[in-house]
């Protein structure tokens, strides 16, 4: 099992309000095949933090149905796991945050990553370069 950011699901399904760059383009088409292979079964991870972002973004980008429907599609996934995330969990990495010089949600991803033996994230987040012990994927290798 591999942890998805957020930010492969917004580059998947937000709609560009402006002609993409190749590299954006690129992005967004890896996006896509990585939530494609979620819908034809691979099992990813990610937590409630994580999945507020997305909802939220799509809300404010695509609407209330649309952001609705999203959160539909996750919670009757049985191989996208969500972990709840709690306040302990933000303390615990506040700390990870500071020393690596990333957010806390990115710290908190990674903080989920180690207690759950994840190896791999699914991102293109450059700030997980940053930690250690994890791969960053940002196709779908």
């Amino acid at each position: 099992m591999r942890f998805i950011d957020s930010n492969v699901f917004l580059h998947a399904l937000l709609i560009p309000r402006r002609k993409l760059t190749v590299e954006e383009q690129r992005v967004k088409d890896e996006s896509k095949g990585i939530v494609k292979r979620i819908e034809e079964g691979e099992k990813v991870a990610t937590t409630t933090a994580h999945l507020s972002e997305i909802v939220n973004i799509i809300e404010t980008g695509l609407g209330l149905q649309k952001s609705l429907g999203f959160l539909i599609w996750v919670i009757t996934r049985d191989n996208l796991l969500i972990y709840p995330t709690t306040i302990e969990d933000y303390e615990s990495a506040m700390t990870i945050a500071k020393e690596n010089n990333v957010s806390a949600n990115d710290a908190l991803a990674y903080l989920y990553m180690k207690k759950q033996g994840l190896t791999e994230i699914y991102s293109f987040d450059k700030h997980f370069n940053h930690l250690k012990d994890i791969t960053k994927l940002q196709s779908t290798q």
